[in-house]
C-alpha cells in the first residue's frame, strides 16, 4: 500500500494573484461588452489596473487588490473616481468579506473570469472629461496595437 500523500497547501505570490485577478476582471468586462485596457496612466498620474470602455462611451475603472495588505497600504483609490463613470475593486474569491468599503462596486475574479458581486453606483463624467478620456483611450489602444505588430 502506498503512503498517503501529504496535505498540500497552495500559496500564490502577490504578483501571481494580481495577474490572475486582473486577467479575470478583464475577461468579465469583455464578456459584458466592455473593451478593457490594462495598466493605464490617468491624467492625475495614477495608474488604473483596468480601464474599460463601454458601447455607449461609459468608462469603468477596476482597482485590483491582491490581498488585505495591498488594500491597507494603498489609499489612493478615491483618486480614480474623477476619471470614470463607475469604480470597482476586483479581488480573488478568497479575499475576506468586510474589509473593502461598501461604496465601490466589487468583482470576484480569478485567471479564468469573474463575477460582479456588487454593482458600482454610477457617477457620470462631465462631457469634456469624457471626451478627453475617450481620445486618450483610443490613442493608447492604437499605439499598443502598433507596438505589438512591429515587435
Amino acid at each position: 500500500m502506498a503512503p498517503a500523500a501529504p496535505d498540500i497547501e497552495l500559496s500564490f505570490s502577490r504578483p501571481e494573484t494580481t495577474h490572475a485577478v486582473t486577467r479575470g476582471a478583464a475577461r468579465l468586462l469583455a464578456d459584458m461588452g466592455y473593451a478593457p485596457l490594462m495598466e493605464v496612466r490617468l491624467p492625475n498620474g495614477r495608474r488604473a489596473d483596468v480601464l474599460a470602455l463601454g458601447r455607449r462611451g461609459d468608462i469603468i475603472i477596476v482597482e485590483v487588490k491582491s490581498g488585505i495588505d495591498d488594500f491597507r497600504v494603498d489609499r489612493k483609490w478615491h483618486e480614480y473616481a474623477p476619471y470614470c463613470d463607475a469604480f470597482y475593486f476586483a479581488v480573488s474569491p478568497e479575499f475576506p468579506d468586510g474589509v473593502l468599503p461598501d461604496e465601490p462596486g466589487l468583482i470576484y475574479a480569478d485567471g479564468f473570469g469573474g463575477a460582479v458581486i456588487r454593482d458600482a453606483v454610477p457617477e457620470p463624467l462631465a462631457g469634456a472629461r469624457r471626451k478627453a478620456m475617450l481620445i486618450a483611450f483610443a490613442r493608447l489602444s492604437a499605439f499598443r496595437m502598433l507596438r505589438s505588430e512591429v515587435s
